[in-house]
């Protein structure tokens, strides 16, 4: 039984930084790519950051783009995404998801194989 359990999450004041992490389990991780997405009340569910099962390679939604970081432990089974200079619009739940690496990176929310419950960011103005 795979599951991701996300962690981190919290209530931060704007310009703040926090890092939420993604523990897998009951999956091959290294096979896997893994993906942050967010869901803010009444939106859809959008892409945030994706990684290769090696970690050599990245992608972001432009929104987030320089500041946060998408990075991975395959000794520990563990996806993080580190968010600096975090903003009100930030606010929402944050998923992390999984998809067997194929050779390229998906931003597609559907195309993910796994998803964790999710926790949830707030940033106050």
């Amino acid at each position: 039984q795979v599951q991701l359990v996300e962690s981190g999450g919290g209530l931060v004041q704007a310009g703040g930084s926090l890092r939420l992490s993604c523990a897998a389990s009951g999956l091959t991780f290294s096979n896997y790519a893994m993906g942050w997405f967010r869901q803010a009340p009444g939106k859809e569910r959008g892409f945030v950051a994706t990684i290769r099962r090696s970690g050599g390679l990245t992608y972001y939604a432009t929104s987030v783009k320089g500041r946060f970081t998408i990075s991975r432990d395959n000794a520990k089974n563990t996806v993080y995404l580190q968010m600096n200079s975090l903003k009100p619009e930030d606010t929402a739940v944050y998923f992390c998801a999984g998809y067997r690496d194929l050779g390229y990176l998906i931003t597609v929310p559907s195309d993910y194989d796994y998803w964790g419950q999710g926790t949830q960011v707030t940033v106050s103005s």
